[in-house]
């Protein structure tokens, strides 16, 4: 059985949900423009979506080009402007501009305009074009939310709702699928499948069994199992998802959390 320990959940695991302050000017690992995104997208204080759109983004952007030749941050921030006017939540440039400024320069003023100021509107408006020319005007993005939300309410009703509500499984679910955007690998998988093995992992997180399943047999899971289930013939999410790429996504969510430990101890 896969070790579940040491995992920290984005919204329920903690008790002050603001991101850490890391230092972006000294790190350099790959997966920090991915974390300024959402710690810039808290800022704005841009919905869920926003920033997991402008993730997808960002990430399909450098599985097209080397990511040595241009620099991360700036086209981060050209995807979390570009995700806002995708999902019509929408954010002004300039606070896009000077928040992306301070996080980057921890404790700086906002910029005036100035000479640096426009050089980062002129790089974002730019920057805008060329993320859409790269990944040839397709905007289209089919995230695994909205399998999360009708997979929710088909246990909400096997669980029964009073049961569901009291249950940190959804909460947790919802931020497996949040964070796991920090990765670029959230764009291997089908969206079904990622939004079922994020439910998955939290009810072995919580150690939360699903009714009328046989949890001793290790061939067939809740997601998969309905036509066989008498009891509840509608349960059926993923009929073709394996145990094997089920515990490959898993651990790849997990992953997420490897790497927040390793920011967080330099």
């Amino acid at each position: 059985m896969m070790q579940m320990n040491n995992i920290a959940l984005s919204d329920g695991g903690r008790r002050d949900n603001r991101p850490i302050a890391v230092n972006y000017r000294s790190q350099t690992l790959k997966e920090m423009p991915a974390r300024f995104i959402f710690e810039c997208a808290q800022k704005l204080e841009m919905k869920p979506l926003t920033s997991a759109t402008a993730a997808i983004l960002y990430h399909r952007f450098f599985r097209e080009l080397d990511d040595t030749e241009y620099d991360p941050y700036m086209i981060a921030c050209s995807c979390l402007y570009l995700a806002g006017k995708i999902k019509d939540d929408k954010v002004r440039k300039r606070d896009v501009i000077n928040v992306a400024h301070n996080t980057i320069n921890r404790g700086a003023p906002p910029l005036e305009p100035c000479d640096e100021y426009w050089s980062m509107w002129d790089t974002i408006v730019q920057a805008e074009l060329f993320i859409a020319r790269v990944l040839k005007f397709d905007m289209t993005i089919i995230h695994p939310h909205k399998y999360m939300l009708h997979f929710m309410k088909s246990l909400q009703d096997l669980f029964g709702a009073k049961e569901w509500h009291s249950m940190p499984v959804a909460k947790a679910a919802a931020s497996f699928l949040q964070d796991f955007h920090h990765s670029p690998k959230i764009l291997d998988y089908k969206p079904a499948h990622t939004a079922v093995c994020c439910l998955a992992l939290a009810f072995q997180v919580y150690g939360v069994p699903v009714p009328l399943m046989d949890e001793t047999n290790e061939t067939n899971h809740w997601y998969n199992v309905g036509s066989r289930n008498k009891f509840n013939p509608k349960l059926i999410f993923c009929p073709e998802l394996t145990r094997e790429m089920h515990w490959e996504i898993m651990e790849s969510i997990m992953d997420v959390y490897e790497m927040e430990s390793i920011i967080n101890e330099k």
